[in-house]
């Protein structure tokens, strides 16, 4: 499988090549504090699995945690993020945008991770991981 994206101004773009090692919605602190979101929805892959093609491409690295964000220096778009494994996190937005018909429904996610940390339910039918990708799930009560 093999899918091209990029950011909103086009200037940065990205072949993802192989099967990606997760899809999922992480609720970690350090996610939402970092992105700037309530919830970081993100496909990871293997770096080797990742060719940029990019001259506008920035980055900033977290300045306590092992993690790196890859931006777009004319839109702002973050790209791809780098997370404490060394896997490339490509965020779903620029993968539904880069399928074709229902391609996007390859790249949703499968899972939520440290759900345990979430700062706002979500109410669907995917495994949520209080911890990690593994371990204990939630249970509502």
């Amino acid at each position: 499988m093999s899918i091209r994206v990029a950011c909103l101004c086009g200037k940065v773009a990205m072949d993802l090549h192989g099967q990606p090692v997760a899809r999922a919605n992480c609720h970690c602190a350090s996610c939402r504090d970092f992105y700037g979101v309530a919830m970081f929805s993100a496909t990871a892959w293997e770096p080797a699995s990742v060719q940029m093609e990019a001259s506008e491409v920035r980055t900033f690295s977290h300045p306590e945690k092992q993690l790196k964000k890859a931006f777009c220096a004319h839109c702002g778009e973050v790209v791809f993020g780098t997370n404490r494994l060394g896997m490339h996190v490509v965020p779903n937005a620029m993968l539904h945008r880069g399928g074709e018909g229902d391609s996007h429904l390859a790249w949703s996610p499968t899972m939520h991770l440290y759900y345990r940390q979430r700062v706002v339910d979500v109410l669907d039918e995917l495994p949520k991981y209080l911890d990690g990708w593994d371990g204990a799930l939630y249970s509502p009560e």
